[in-house]
């Protein structure tokens, strides 16, 4: 199928079709999220699908990848995306700094990525605790789909893996500021070996997106997906398209995050000539990369997706972020500019979070 027609119908069912489901399955956890006893918690929760929806409704274009949309997986996405945002609230803005706490929360993310019936007790560190069993359930709906997969054992290792180091990026993150940017580099000189083109701040970026581990339970629906497969994805997503997911995300959260004293992971570029340098670079990694995959035109329509709604966002209108904005535009293919226009109607008629 031609490039601009598959990206048209999928663009089209993505904004039809999994729209609306996504909304639906926001609004359930929101009313899950206001029965919660502990108004600390409540509120934490209610906030982060109010102010995160743009988070749910970009994952879930994974629920398209075989064409047609799957409500399973859809659901496991906001599930999990609901699970991400609701701790990162509670590791940011609750004004606690434990390290032990952040990692015991986390513990709700590695428990989602397996079919066991295996349950921590995630806030046994935290000074708030009642929830009404809300990420109980949540991380509940998430085992109970992953049970359902025909070839999950083909994506296990690598979808823990992933899971892994995001609770960990996650949890050393939130510390104590005079203590935070030690914590992530030892983190990450753990495994900045094997990644030696990467700063600790990309590996960190890189970690810190949920969009591999998606695409991991996508195609563990698929019997016929193969190691292979896997391999090849894991490739092209960690660290590069994952990569380019978060530096975006912090790109145009920069401005914002100096201002409130929270890491930026962009912020650790010299000046903005090597941010756009190595926006770039993730770029062409990821577009090249996602050309050996199966399905390659799902993933350029990501990669476009991507570019298109974080630099179609309103705090990109600041000079030196616009600026950059239209390099990495002008180093796109025209497709990517007409997604990049739709994405700013989009946000003008608030269907887009």
């Amino acid at each position: 199928m031609h490039k601009s027609i598959y990206q048209t119908k999928t663009i089209y069912n993505f904004v039809k079709k999994v729209f609306p489901q996504v909304k639906k399955e926001l609004h359930f956890w929101k009313k899950q999220a206001t029965k919660i006893p502990n108004e600390v918690l409540s509120y934490q929760a209610i906030s982060s699908i109010q102010k995160k929806t743009f988070h749910a409704q970009g994952g879930c274009i994974y629920s398209l990848y075989y064409g047609h949309v799957n409500k399973e997986l859809l659901r496991f996405i906001v599930a999990l995306q609901t699970i991400s945002d609701y701790l990162d609230n509670l590791c940011d803005r609750v004004g606690v700094e434990n390290e032990k706490s952040f990692l015991q929360l986390h513990h709700a993310i590695t428990d989602s990525l397996q079919p066991n019936p295996i349950f921590h007790n995630y806030y046994k560190d935290y000074p708030y605790k009642d929830d009404g069993n809300y990420l109980y359930l949540l991380v509940k709906t998430c085992k109970d789909y992953l049970k359902t997969l025909p070839n999950f054992h083909l994506v296990q290792k690598d979808l823990l893996f992933l899971g892994k180091l995001y609770s960990e990026m996650q949890s050393y993150k939130h510390i104590a500021k005079n203590k935070r940017e030690q914590a992530m580099d030892d983190w990450a000189n753990n495994y900045l070996h094997l990644y030696k083109n990467l700063s600790t701040w990309e590996f960190s970026a890189a970690a810190g997106s949920t969009l591999g581990m998606f695409l991991l339970c996508a195609l563990s629906t698929d019997k016929n997906s193969d190691e292979k497969t896997v391999k090849n994805v894991m490739d092209a997503y960690f660290p590069y398209i994952c990569g380019l997911h978060i530096l975006l995300d912090y790109f145009i959260d920069e401005r914002e995050d100096l201002a409130t004293g929270d890491l930026n992971f962009v912020s650790y570029y010299k000046d903005d000539i090597t941010k756009e340098k190595r926006l770039l670079y993730f770029l062409q990694q990821s577009l090249n990369k996602a050309l050996s995959l199966q399905n390659p035109l799902f993933h350029i329509t990501v990669i476009e997706g991507l570019l298109s709604m974080y630099l179609s966002d309103p705090k990109t209108n600041f000079e030196a972020e616009r600026n950059i904005s239209k390099k990495i535009l002008r180093n796109t293919s025209f497709n990517t500019n007409i997604l990049h226009a739709s994405c700013k109607l989009l946000r003008r008629k608030n269907i887009l979070g």
